[in-house]
């Protein structure tokens, strides 16, 4: 099944059928048609692609947040819930912006104080319908939306690199770094503001830590040898990278505003990326010490390595999720790189792809969706997938080679 919800305006196709979905209407809000962007189909496309939602036709009905709507009318079409609203401009040139969510099996309104508003200009606004999904997500499943936060990823067209900052939903992307070398490995800073990354500018893998606010940047990493894969502690403070100044790639922790590194162990052999689990006491990388590419794990202090990965003879790029739960990683399957998560309590895991290109996943910051790239249809692709492979979406993204996602931290 495809769900082309709002995916003709916004290029976010959503696949498969999850279990669970909850039907949901996203009525024209009063007043969008005449505003730069269409609130309440960014809102449905949103909801859709997390899985959790199933987007009900509304026939172009447009409903504003004060009057009660007819819930036997929308209980008739299927949906469980719905969301209205009204944009207006203000005589500054803002707009306001205001919406209810229903529940339309018991009638009632679930918005706090009868509604919610917002004041924004028209580069705002994208934003906001980010925010109202966020809303809708949290009162109906408990759990934090992640639509408002953003995500960085790289492109190569031609001979020209680019590193992107955009909306969750790929939109809005936003250049943070121009190049004629490779970029590699953007890592996003636990309050957001800052992104890590390696630059091969020098002709040689060194690592910088870019500011977003200022687009000001600082090398961090530039020791005899390769500089490379950067990841953040959770409270900021430092970075594990790999580096091969000593010989050989292995792992060191280092202040995240430079300084003399530390190696984290004495091993001979190939130990890299590393990334730190949300309680910032382990962290899981990718090392040969037994002989193929493996998964393993540590103490952040130091000490003896454990094996995560046993399924395969080639797994790599780990990702861990927020809640500690699950690890997602890339496995060679008969020549086919292709997406897996393991449940870490079980060891129980699962491919959840039918590409045969994935690459570099990253958890969203509620635990609940994957972003990778991948090769869909003969293209480059960005794709979200619930951690059971039944909801992907492809998301919007610049022309070109895409790859290297990462997705950034919760909004503050």
């Amino acid at each position: 099944m495809l769900s082309l919800g709002a995916s003709a305006q916004f290029r976010v196709e959503v696949s498969g059928v999850g279990l669970t979905q909850l039907p949901i209407a996203a009525a024209t809000f009063r007043g969008e048609d005449a505003a730069p962007q269409k609130i309440s189909a960014i809102v449905l496309a949103d909801l859709e692609r997390s899985g959790q939602f199933r987007g009900v036709e509304t026939g172009g009905v447009s409903l504003d947040e004060i009057a009660r709507p007819a819930v036997s009318v929308w209980r008739q079409k299927g949906a469980d819930a719905l969301i209205t609203g009204s944009v207006t401009r203000l005589a500054d040139g803002r707009f306001d912006v205001r919406f209810r969510l229903w529940d339309v099996v018991r009638g009632q309104d679930l918005g706090d104080l009868g509604g919610q508003s917002y004041s924004a200009t028209a580069g705002e606004l994208r934003f906001v319908a980010h925010q109202i999904a966020d809303f809708v997500y949290e009162k109906l499943t408990g759990d934090k939306g992640v639509f408002s936060t953003r995500i960085a990823y790289v492109t190569k067209a031609g001979q020209a690199f680019h590193l992107w900052v955009a909306d969750a939903d790929g939109e809005n992307p936003q250049s943070a770094l121009n190049s004629g070398e490779p970029i590699i490995s953007p890592s996003w800073s636990p309050n957001g503001n800052q992104l890590a990354y390696v630059s091969f500018e020098s002709r040689k893998p060194v690592i910088f830590v870019h500011d977003l606010s200022n687009t000001k940047r600082r090398l961090v990493a530039n020791f005899k040898g390769s500089n490379s894969a950067p990841a953040w502690s959770p409270d900021g403070k430092t970075l594990a990278v790999t580096l091969s100044r000593d010989g050989g790639s292995q792992l060191y922790l280092m202040d995240a505003t430079g300084g003399e590194p530390r190696r984290l162990a004495q091993s001979n052999a190939i130990d890299t990326e590393p990334t730190f689990a949300a309680d910032g006491k382990t962290i899981y990388f990718v090392s040969d010490r037994g002989g193929s590419p493996q998964i393993y794990r540590m103490p952040s202090a130091g000490g003896s390595p454990e094996r995560v990965t046993f399924s395969g003879t080639y797994n790599i790029s780990p990702a861990v999720s927020a809640d500690g739960r699950w690890l997602a990683y890339i496995s060679r399957v008969s020549g086919a790189f292709k997406l897996h998560v393991m449940d870490l309590a079980s060891g129980v895991t699962s491919a959840i792809t039918d590409t045969t290109g994935d690459e570099n996943p990253s958890f969203s910051p509620n635990s609940r969706l994957v972003i990778y790239a991948t090769q869909q249809q003969g293209r480059e692709a960005l794709m979200t997938t619930t951690l059971d492979g039944k909801i992907k979406a492809r998301l919007a993204g610049q022309n070109g080679d895409i790859r290297e996602p990462d997705w950034g931290p919760m909004q503050k």
